[in-house]
C-alpha cells in the first residue's frame, strides 16, 4: 500500500487531518514571526532616523506631519494650561504608586499635551490637589515626540468619555485624541514626553522609556515554527513508510 494511500484511508484520515492543519498552523506562527521582525526593524529604523534628526522648535512651525516624527528631539515654549489637566492612572516611581500629568501647554494659538510626569496618589486626592504641582508662567520644554495610545491590543481597559458631557480626569491610557476632544482648542495629535533631568526627585518626575533597538528572537522563533512545520509534514510520511517496512 502506497503512503498516500495509507494517509487517507479511514484508519488515518482523521490523523492526516490533524497533521496537516498543525503545519499549516506552524507555517503561519512561522509568517507572524517574520511579520513581526520587520515591524521591529520598521521601528528601529524610525527610532534612529528620528534621533539623528534636528531637535524640532514647534515655536518655529511645521509643514510636516508631526505625527510621523515619533521618537525626535522637539522643544517648545509656552504657559501651562492646568485648568484642563488630566491624570494617568496606574503609574509607579521605584514601586510607589501615583500618576502622570498630561496638561495642555499652550503655544502660539494652539496647545501640545506634555506628559509632565508622576506625582504620588494621596488616598483622598483630587484634581485640585494636582494644583500643588503647578509651574507657572512661560515654560520651555524639551523632550520627545510621543504618539498617544488607546487601549491595548491586549489586556487594558478603554476610556469612555462622559455621556452627560463632563470631563474626564482620570484616564487610564494616554489617548491624545480623546484627550484633546475635550479642549476647547486646537491641539497637536501628539504629546511630549519631558526629558529626566539626573538627581530630579520632586514631583512631578519626567519618565523616559528605555528602548533597545534590536531584533529581538523573532527570526530565531521563525526558523522554529517552519522547523517543526517540516517535521509535521515531511516526518509523518516517512514514518508510515518505515512501518511497513
Amino acid at each position: 500500500m502506497s503512503v498516500l494511500v495509507k494517509m487517507l484511508s479511514r484508519k488515518l484520515a482523521f490523523t492526516t487531518l490533524l497533521v496537516l492543519i498543525g503545519s499549516a498552523v506552524c507555517i503561519r506562527l512561522g509568517i507572524w514571526q517574520l511579520d513581526r521582525l520587520e515591524q521591529r526593524r520598521a521601528f528601529n529604523a524610525q527610532v534612529e532616523s528620528m534621533r539623528a534628526a534636528d531637535p524640532l522648535d514647534l515655536n518655529l512651525g511645521t509643514s510636516e506631519n508631526i505625527a510621523s516624527m515619533e521618537w525626535r528631539a522637539v522643544t517648545v515654549t509656552g504657559e501651562y494650561d492646568f485648568a484642563n489637566q488630566v491624570a494617568l492612572r496606574n503609574q509607579y516611581n521605584e514601586g510607589v504608586y501615583g500618576f502622570h500629568l498630561i496638561t495642555p501647554l499652550l503655544f502660539q494659538g494652539k496647545a501640545v499635551l506634555v506628559n509632565r510626569g508622576w506625582i504620588p496618589a494621596e488616598s483622598d486626592s483630587t484634581p485640585e490637589d494636582w494644583r500643588d504641582y503647578d509651574e507657572r508662567g512661560e515654560v520651555r520644554v524639551t523632550g520627545q515626540i510621543r504618539l498617544g495610545q488607546g487601549k491595548p491590543a491586549f489586556g487594558g481597559i478603554p476610556d469612555a468619555l462622559p455621556t452627560d458631557g463632563t470631563r474626564l480626569e482620570v484616564w487610564n491610557n494616554l489617548d491624545v485624541e480623546k484627550i484633546s476632544s475635550q479642549l476647547p482648542y486646537l491641539t497637536l495629535d501628539v504629546f511630549i514626553q519631558p526629558n529626566l533631568e539626573e538627581g530630579d526627585a520632586f514631583p512631578p518626575i519626567p519618565y523616559q522609556p528605555v528602548i533597545e533597538l534590536t531584533e529581538g528572537s523573532h527570526f530565531g522563533y521563525a526558523l522554529q515554527w517552519f522547523t517543526f512545520a517540516a517535521i509535521l509534514f515531511f516526518g509523518y510520511p516517512f514514518y508510515l513508510r518505515k512501518q511497513d517496512d
